[in-house]
């Protein structure tokens, strides 16, 4: 992995990072636990900690020791700061995701919703046309088909 490829992958655990926060308190073993069972990759505390110390530093995120048995776990947590922040990148981020996948996307002929993935085919007049359902084939065919 060249350094550019490595600092992409570097963003993208950061962002990995702020998912996994979004959904509630959790220690930073949680953090790179979690990580790896979702992505089948590790990530090093020498970015997981340093991360959440910068987060900290913005007013982003808090943490308050909790005791496990004996053991003293850190448990950090999203401010209120800190879930509009992330929000506001998740908006983002799936603007660009939907950017990247619009060439796939095709147009329901009916209501005109966009289809993603699958979505319903059907020959009406020769042409073959996609819906979202068999509801809008139906409703299409009763409103635009030559009798």
């Amino acid at each position: 992995m060249d350094q550019d490829q490595s600092n992409l992958m570097f963003d993208f655990s950061r962002f990995y990072i702020l998912m996994i926060l979004y959904e509630g308190p959790i220690h930073g073993y949680g953090i790179m636990q979690k990580f790896k069972e979702r992505t089948g990759k590790e990530v090093s505390t020498s970015l997981v900690y340093p991360f959440l110390r910068v987060l900290e530093e913005h007013g982003y995120v808090t943490q308050e020791v909790q005791f496990v048995g004996q053991k003293e776990k850190k448990v950090f947590k999203l401010t209120p700061e800190g879930k509009k922040f992330c929000e506001t990148l998740f908006k983002r981020f799936s603007t660009i995701v939907e950017t990247a996948i619009e060439p796939n996307l095709e147009t329901c002929a009916s209501c005109g919703i966009k289809v993603y993935q699958g979505g319903y085919k059907e020959v009406i007049d020769g042409k073959e046309l996609t819906f979202c359902c068999v509801h809008c084939a139906k409703s299409y065919k009763q409103h635009h088909s030559s009798h």
